[in-house]
Formats: structure tokens, sequence, C-alpha cells
């Protein structure tokens, strides 16, 4: 079959139907199937890369940019497919539901609102600072090598044993009991040979930190005996965040002033890549689609406006701030951040709990859609993609994720009637054992709690708050001094102290937040992901690098994008799986 030319409507008509008819429905019903019956759920875009690749694979090494205009699109609609427990957490509560079309044009101007403020602080992450963002590396990496023959024949063995890896470690953590034990998580050990040992031991550092803490917490009632130490520690790492990126924006906001106008008449981004879009566009979408959230709210569901306009505002702190998070270590804590907004609104007095989720909502679809949107971008610069175009297909990909998010939610919810019992007043006796709706669990329960105020648990913000803005203007100073530089440059011992304060003494707030986040074994496999990486590599003579692959096409870029690609393919196929072995 001929394929259409490049940017003809022909072309752009191949690579959507692609995208939002075929792969992104695909990954959206896995993601509603595993968010309903586990609690979440795996992206699309390493799926929808390697298959989008196939379609695009005539185009040669120019293909790679057709393949991640389908991995957009497709991840768009799979990401708002994963968003069915918020349809789903309305049910549990009693809320009358809604006209279908009032659900779809309310997910639509969320997940609208979502993609521009992900856009509006693509300069930033993407271009700026320049983060990794590990999956959005992997799906480059892949799209790179199934596209190029030269870069395919250079790195397709490191691609593939790392995936072949992945998948039977992901197996294998399911059907063996030792290493289900110890938590294997392949996509994790991954995420650390890409972001390398100071990260990784940051992160377990923090972890190690909220474990040591525990009984502390119990002992002040932060915590009651038996809970894990994240449930309060989550507070603390997003607060940290926040405080480290007050450090970070202030700077930039201080360079950007210097060069207002010349950057004011650029036509081009950091990368020397494509345009970007005006940045007075971003701001004229993010502000219709804002106001477009605050008016649906109102006007659909009877929201006031104040909470409206308090969650559309706090969608331009936690895409920063969680996007700051996937970009360093591969983690989106969107719960996190729907739990945090419940208890900021609880704090002004809000407790009624429906409307607290209408509200929230915004928070959880906007903040995942932003993230899941910087990564793509994230992938789109290393590729070279241009930027507008990309947009345009993230822009599809959210209308029909929303319509099918709605659909998914009525589907599932009218054939399987058990996941419309509330769960958090069913005794354990009565807990459905195949859709156990972990999220909507806690999405819930976070909204019943609205009813007390717990101040603790903005302190734990603000202590948060306090230790990230503390840690990151001492590492600015300490790191920038000329003194410090000589002494970590010129000798052995200097390296290694060097490494000891980055990683262990004065770690980054951005890496030591993962260990809040997750449980202590992940934190710990983000460590040895990324102390074999740094030990690899700094075994690896420069004679032997390849120089036909490009710098961030490193071995252990490839292998660790390899372990997350096949763990997630797994994933997935364990998702859809279960979903017809349901249907049958």
């Amino acid at each position: 079959m001929r394929l259409p030319a490049p940017d003809t409507w022909q072309y752009h008509a191949l690579l959507g139907a692609a995208g939002m008819l075929v792969l992104g429905p695909l990954g959206g019903i896995a993601a509603a199937y595993m968010n309903l019956s586990l609690g979440f759920f795996v992206g699309g875009q390493v799926l929808a890369g390697i298959l989008g690749s196939a379609v695009t694979a005539g185009y040669g090494a120019a293909g790679r940019h057709g393949a991640n205009y389908i991995q957009t699109a497709a991840a768009s609609v799979a990401g708002m497919g994963g968003m069915v427990v918020v349809i789903q957490a309305m049910g549990w509560m009693g809320m009358a539901q809604p006209p279908l079309w009032q659900l779809i044009g309310y997910m639509l101007c969320i997940g609208m609102y979502g993609v521009g403020v992900g856009m509006l602080y693509t300069p930033l992450l993407v271009d700026r600072m320049q983060l990794t963002f590990p999956s959005g590396l992997a799906v480059a990496n892949i799209l790179r090598a199934l596209t190029d023959p030269v870069l395919l024949r250079r790195s397709i063995a490191r691609l593939a044993g790392g995936m072949g890896l992945g998948a039977l470690a992901s197996v294998g953590a399911t059907r063996i009991a030792w290493l289900g034990a110890i938590d294997l998580s392949a996509s994790t050990f991954g995420a650390g040979m890409i972001v390398g040992a100071r990260i990784g031991i940051a992160a377990l550092v923090g972890g190690l930190a909220g474990w040591a803490l525990t009984p502390y917490f119990v002992s002040i009632g932060w915590l009651a005996p038996g809970d894990p130490y994240r449930k309060i520690t989550f507070l603390f790492a997003l607060g940290m965040i926040m405080g480290a990126a007050a450090v970070d924006v202030l700077l930039l906001l201080g360079r950007a002033w210097k060069r207002a106008r010349q950057q004011a008449r650029g036509t081009s981004d950091a990368s020397g890549h494509t345009p970007a879009m005006p940045q007075r566009w971003i701001v004229a979408w993010v502000v219709v689609w804002g106001l477009a959230v605050v008016a649906a709210g109102a006007a659909w569901f009877g929201q006031p406006v104040g909470y409206q306009l308090m969650a559309v505002g706090l969608v331009l702190i936690f895409a920063l701030v969680n996007g700051i998070s996937v970009g360093m270590v591969d983690q989106n804590p969107i719960s996190s951040a729907f739990v945090l907004t419940v208890i900021l609104m609880a704090a002004v007095g809000l407790r009624e709990p429906h409307i607290g989720l209408i509200a929230a909502t915004v928070l959880l679809v906007s903040t995942a859609e932003a993230c899941d949107m910087q990564q793509d971008r994230s992938t789109g610069w290393r590729l070279g993609t241009n930027r507008m175009v990309q947009f345009g297909y993230q822009v599809a990909g959210i209308v029909a994720g929303a319509i099918l998010a709605v659909l998914l939610a009525r589907l599932f919810m009218d054939a399987y009637p058990v996941l419309r019992l509330d769960q958090t007043v069913l005794p354990a006796d009565q807990q459905p054992a195949r859709w156990t709706s972990a999220m909507t669990y806690k999405i819930v329960g976070a909204l019943r709690s609205m009813t007390e105020d717990r101040p603790y648990q903005r302190l734990a913000v603000w202590i948060g708050v306090v230790v990230g803005l503390a840690t990151e203007i001492l590492r600015k100073a300490i790191f920038a001094s000329a003194c410090y530089r000589r002494f970590a440059d010129r000798s052995r011992t200097g390296r290694a102290c060097d490494f000891i304060l980055d990683a262990v003494v004065l770690p980054s707030p951005y890496a030591s937040s993962f260990g809040g986040f997750v449980n202590l074994p992940a934190a710990a496999w983000m460590a040895a992901g990324g102390v074999v990486a740094s030990l690899a590599e700094s075994r690896q003579l420069p004679a032997s690098k390849d120089a036909a692959l490009p710098e961030d096409m490193s071995t252990t870029s490839l292998i660790g994008g390899g372990l997350i690609a096949g763990d997630a393919l797994v994933a997935l196929g364990f998702g859809i799986a279960g979903l017809l072995a349901v249907v049958a």
C-alpha cells in the first residue's frame, strides 16, 4: 500500500485514525479496567510508540515524527480513559448521574485546560530545566531505533534485551512468590538506570527518612499503628517539591526578566528545533478553558464558583510540582494532589463532599493530562518533532478520550453492578475480590474525611515547603561555589565527598521526595537501578562508546528504557487479558 505524502491531510488522517480510533481506545480500555479492578493504570505511550512505528516504518528515519504523533494522540485518549474512577466515585457517593453530554463536556473542558497548562510549562520544564522524563526518553529511544535502520542495528540488542528482562521480571513478580515478596519493579529499576545513582540514592534516602520517622508519627497521632509512612510523608514530599520549585522558578524568572524584550519576539525554542507556540496564545488557551471549566461546573453541577476557581488555580501549582516529579523520577502523584486539594478546601470551610468531588476532579484530570503532555513533549524535543502539530494531536486525543471515558464508565458499571457499591462502607467480608477500585476508594475516603479538619496535615505541607526551600538554597549556594568546585573536581576524595553531599547529606528535594510518595521497596529499586547504571558507565571506556548513537541513547538508557517498556507491555497485556476473561 502506498503511504500518503508527509504533511498532507491524508497523512494526518492516517496517523490520527491510528492513534485515536485504534491504539488510543485499546490503551483506554486497558487503563479503565486496571483502574477499576486494581486502582492504577499504565500509560499507553510505550505500546502506541511501538505499534505507531510499524505504521510509519515506510517513511524511514522521518517516520519517527509520525509515530510520535500517533503515540501522542493515543496517550491522550488512554489517559482520559483511566479517569473513569471519577464517574465511579460519583456513584459511590450517591450523586445523581447527569446527562452523558454534560459529563463529556465537563471532562472535555478539564482535559483541554490540562493540556494547555502542560504546554504553558513546557518551555520551563523541557526546554530550560531539561528534565530527564525517563518514560519520555524511553519512548524517544524506541521511536528512533525502530524507524532508523542504522540506529536499529546499533541499539536493537540492548533495547530488546531490556524489554525481555522487563517482561520476565513483570511476569515473575506475579507468578513467583519471593519476587512478589520483594516488590520487584522492572520499570522502577529501569527509571533508576536512566536517572543515575545520585537521584536514585536520594530517593532511597527520602524513603528511609519516612520509615525511620514512622514511630514518631504514630506517637504524635499523625499515623495510626500499622499505617504506611507514605500516608503522611506524601504531604511533606509535595511541600518539598513546592519549596524547591519556588527557588528555581524565581531564578528563571529573574533571568527571563533580563532578556524579556529579546524573548518576546523570539520564534524558536531553546532546543533549536521547531518554533514553539507563542506564549500569549498559550495563556489565552489556558484562560478560556479555565473559565469553561468554572462555567461548566457551575451550570451543570451547581458548583459554587469560588471552589471551582480555587481548583483551577491549584492546577497551575500542581501541574508544575507534579511535572517536576515526572521529569525527575517518572512519578506523577496525581492522587496526592487530589487529596491535598481536598485538605485545602476543608481548611477554607468546605464540608460537603459532593462539591469537593466535582472541584477536585479538575485537579485529578488536568494534572494527569498536563504531566502526560509534558512527557510527550519531552519525547518530541529529543526527536525534533514539530511542537505545534504535536499539540494538535494532543487536543484531538482529548476530544476522543473525553467521550471514551464517559462511555467506558457507563459500560463497565452497567455490565458489573458491583462497581456501583461504595466499598468504603462495606464490611470486610463483602468487599469484592475482583474489582478492588483502590483509586476510587482513596478518592471517596478523602472526600468523606472533609467533615473533620486536620490542621496537622497542612502543617506537614508547610514543613515540607520550608525543608525544600532551605535545601535548594543551600544546594545552589554550595554547588555554585568556585572553591567547592575545585575541591570536588581535583581529587578522588573530592569527587566522593561531592557524591555523598549531593545524594545523601543534601539530596535534591525533587529526587528525595520520591521516597515520600512510594513504599520503601520502590525507592530501593530506583536506587539499585541508579547504582548499577552509574557503575556500568564509570567502567565504560570512552573508546567503547558508540559514536553512531545520539548522546542520550547510552547503553544504560537503552536497557533502562527497555525495562520500562517490557514492564508496561506486560501490565497492559494483563489488563486486556483480565478484561477479556471478565467479559467471557
